[in-house]
């Protein structure tokens, strides 16, 4: 198993357009092309309180790569991200990792 962490940027204020577009509309997307979610937070503490961290799990990343191509090209998403964005643009930059647990993991 790898890990995807993706940290979201916002636009100042924007921040709750990206949550509420996360619940109504991508996680949806996301169960449709088997993309699996490890976890949603916001960071309280850091350099800024305008981001959205999240963890996805993927088996490989030929699985991220099939399945991620699908989700950015489904109609569904498009149309979400197209209306969520009606007010402007929500994310200003987005940080994007693949990670490797450790032998010593508690996450395997």
């Amino acid at each position: 198993m790898i890990y995807e962490m993706r940290i979201y940027r916002c636009v100042p204020g924007r921040l709750p357009a990206l949550l509420k577009r996360f619940e109504t509309v991508t996680l949806k997307v996301w169960e449709k092309h088997g993309i699996k979610q490890a976890g949603f937070f916001t960071t309280v503490i850091g350099e800024s309180n305008q981001e959205l961290t999240y963890f996805l799990a993927w088996e490989s990343l030929a699985e991220r790569e099939k399945k991620w191509a699908a989700f950015m090209t489904d109609p569904d998403w498009m149309k979400g991200r197209a209306e969520s964005e009606a007010d402007g643009q929500i994310v200003g930059n987005i940080v994007s990792q693949i990670l490797a647990p450790t032998a010593f993991s508690s996450v395997k």
